[in-house]
């Protein structure tokens, strides 16, 4: 029984790394075809730890070692995808911004400013977006 948690578990740890390595590379397209794999390899990991709890598996001798070990990985990538995913989401949402500031209309004339001064207008922060095929 608890040959199959640690195989979920496995699972699922590979598929957040593989998540991971693409959105550290900013393939978002790749990070989400990815989403349905990480989503059913938790669901197993779920069944698979509660089917060991109700049949009361504890892990023991060597299992013990390899499922604590896995714990730890899959905590430091569930961190990882935290906020490798939190940084996507900031970037695309300076994306959607710097486009949308672009196809508005400018909120204020060019005009005078202090001491006579011709006014700026306020340009939006420089951005670099790459994209892959």
């Amino acid at each position: 029984m608890m040959d199959a948690v640690i195989e979920a578990g496995t699972r699922l740890a590979e598929a957040l790394r593989a998540e991971n390595e693409a959105l550290a590379a900013l393939d978002l397209g790749r990070a989400a075809t990815m989403a349905t794999a990480k989503m059913q390899a938790s669901e197993a990991l779920a069944a698979a730890t509660a089917a060991a709890t109700r049949s009361g598996m504890r892990a023991v001798g060597e299992e013990r070692g390899t499922t604590a070990a896995l714990a730890e990985r899959l905590q430091s990538l569930g961190s990882e995808n935290r906020r490798l995913l939190e940084h996507a989401i900031a970037l695309q949402s300076r994306v959607i911004e710097t486009i949308a500031s672009a196809a508005l209309p400018r909120a204020a004339a060019p005009g005078y400013g202090a001491m006579g001064r011709a006014r700026m207008l306020r340009q939006p922060p420089p951005l670099a977006i790459s994209a892959r095929a």
